[in-house]
């Protein structure tokens, strides 16, 4: 997807098994590599002084600490030396998507902060400003982009395309390395071992999104994601983080700011992205450092920028009909920004601070459902606006129910798979067989009902309830709810052989979802009345298969959804 900007180096591949993720720490320990890199013996020598040197249309940067590095005339970066180590892939450089291109690059030092500003006159829209910052004696670099449109490949995404050979210790389930081909698409790889790895399964387990990298001999780069007040999907949505590249031998670290993977709002434009920043460690995780360097950004003239005087606050003082099982957040979103935080456990206090003025609508989420909505939340610079208790009335779990599979959260995490999907390839051996299976309500355990139903693969899912005589003399209400769905698929139910009528579809990002690392779509429940004519005293049959009008492309790209919560309602 970066596309090629320049011819890529080819690298000594280090051939590294994928692992799982519990297993990381101890593949670590256990898989250091002797390292020839000549560039990993060179004795480390102090930095020269902070300041900036222009360089054929550009600059080279010395933080007064360990990093020197060069923003080139494209405002990318094609050197980057940390500790006296070149870090950077100097085959293939670091920059937005693949470039951009013919671009005005300027610097100017403020005080101990030295800004490059890179302005594209050739990427479609333009123009798009692409900020970097340094501070003195700190070993991080600082991002940040103004975008007055969304750009034309249709993204927008920094990728730092960094030496395998010098940080090979990324997430392993994005480690492509030793693969033997693609399995799906040109992104999607097979192992001799049959796991499978993906630049999709490289994601933190962090839902809220903090920092996420690679290690080294004595190095480490991570990826602070920073303010994702700009960026498009709320607090549930991960994109593409890491990459080992098989066939380059980059060690790639993104962040994704928008993309069409599953996106389930708008782009937001004319707005300012980030900042966020690349933090260089000896090789520990690093806390999330402060991207305003103490309000010292206020004063480079950022575009787009809103300091902290210029931001308000919403305060909940409570939420009422919490469940004490479940993590709740609360989120604002509106056409120019979005921002979330956590609801504390028990009172349910919550606090948005630094929100850029403006109406938004407060979401309240349990797990990831909304299950209530209040539009009109008005937002003004240097205040507080405050709420005292706010009663929940859209929890669908308060409904009373003859049986229910699974928990109304807005995941499939409980369900068979289901907390595997953003690490793997459904057809990975470490997953469980995604076969058409039969549950029965009462025996048969909550773990063991799929988490997604591909029709291609393992249609239909068959359950069987008992309903005593008084139960089946009434009509009832069944009720699916998904989480996110391929090729238009939506449940088709059947009970007791009478087929109930099939849905339309719902509304859902148009991407391969569960084969690249996602259940995350719109959050949709579907309901049928089953009349007391279809039911029978004791043992009742009900079937569930996908149905679409489009066509299976294959086992795992067929018509398809992701399972919430399936019940029959007294």
């Amino acid at each position: 997807m970066a596309g090629a900007l320049h011819n890529q180096k080819q690298k000594q591949k280090m051939k590294i098994d994928p692992i799982p993720l519990s297993c990381l720490n101890k593949y670590i320990r256990c898989s250091l590599l002797a390292i020839g890199s000549a560039a990993l013996i060179l004795p480390y020598q102090a930095a020269a002084a902070f300041g900036y040197t222009a360089s054929n249309g550009g600059y080279i940067v010395n933080n007064g600490a360990n990093l020197v590095f060069t923003v080139d005339s494209g405002g990318d970066i094609n050197s980057l030396i940390y500790r006296g180590i070149q870090v950077q892939n100097t085959g293939a450089a670091s920059g937005i998507a693949s470039g951009l291109g013919a671009s005005s690059v300027t610097a100017k030092q403020t005080g101990n902060i030295i800004l490059i500003t890179c302005v594209s006159t050739s990427v479609a829209p333009s123009p798009l400003t692409h900020y970097y910052y340094v501070q003195n004696g700190v070993d991080n670099i600082y991002m940040a982009d103004y975008v007055t449109a969304e750009p034309n490949v249709g993204e927008l995404r920094y990728i730092g395309r960094f030496l395998y050979d010098v940080i090979p210790f990324g997430p392993p389930d994005s480690n492509n390395n030793g693969n033997t081909g693609n399995i799906e698409s040109k992104d999607i790889y097979g192992h001799a071992n049959g796991q499978t790895t993906s630049k999709y399964y490289g994601n933190t387990d962090d839902y809220l999104l903090t920092v996420n990298g690679a290690t080294g001999n004595g190095i480490g780069v991570f990826m602070a994601y920073g303010s994702r007040e700009s960026s498009s999907g709320g607090p549930f949505y991960h994109d593409i983080e890491n990459q080992g590249d098989g066939t380059n031998s980059d060690q790639e670290i993104y962040n994704y700011m928008n993309s069409g993977h599953n996106q389930t709002d708008q782009d937001r434009v004319n707005v300012l992205y980030g900042p966020y920043a690349y933090v260089f460690t000896t090789g520990a995780t690093p806390a999330v450092p402060d991207m305003t360097l103490g309000g010292a950004v206020d004063n480079l003239g950022l575009t787009g920028w809103v300091n902290g005087a210029g931001r308000g606050r919403v305060v909940v003082n409570g939420l009422s009909g919490m469940n004490s099982a479940f993590t709740y957040l609360v989120t604002l979103t509106n056409a120019a920004a979005q921002y979330w935080t956590t609801a504390t456990a028990g009172s349910g206090a919550a606090e948005c601070y630094g929100v850029k003025p403006g109406t938004y609508t407060m979401n309240i989420y349990k797990g990831q459902l909304v299950v209530d909505t209040i539009p009109g939340v008005v937002v003004t610079a240097g205040n507080s606006t405050t709420y005292h208790t706010i009663t929940i009335t859209g929890d669908p779990s308060t409904v009373a129910t003859i049986w229910r599979i699974g928990d109304w959260d807005g995941t499939p995490l409980e369900f068979m798979n289901g907390a595997l999907i953003d690490q793997m390839h459904p057809s990975d051996v470490r997953m469980s067989p995604w076969v058409p299976a039969t549950f029965t309500v009462g025996s048969t355990p909550t773990s063991s009902f799929p988490s997604v139903l591909f029709r291609g693969a393992n249609s239909p899912i068959t359950i069987k309830f008992n309903l005593t005589a008084a139960q089946a003399a009434a009509a009832h209400t069944l009720k699916i709810g998904i989480t996110d769905a391929y090729a238009s698929g939506r449940p088709d139910p059947t009970i007791n052989g009478n087929v109930l009528a099939g849905p339309g579809a719902s509304a859902q990002p148009d991407s391969r979802s569960f084969t690249t690392g996602s259940f995350r779509g719109n959050n949709t429940t579907f309901s049928w009345s089953i009349p007391a004519a279809d039911l029978v005293t004791g043992v009742n049959t009900l079937t569930i298969a996908p149905i679409s009008g489009s066509s299976d492309l294959g086992a795992w790209l067929s018509a398809s959804f992701s399972f919430d919560c399936v019940e029959l309602d007294n």
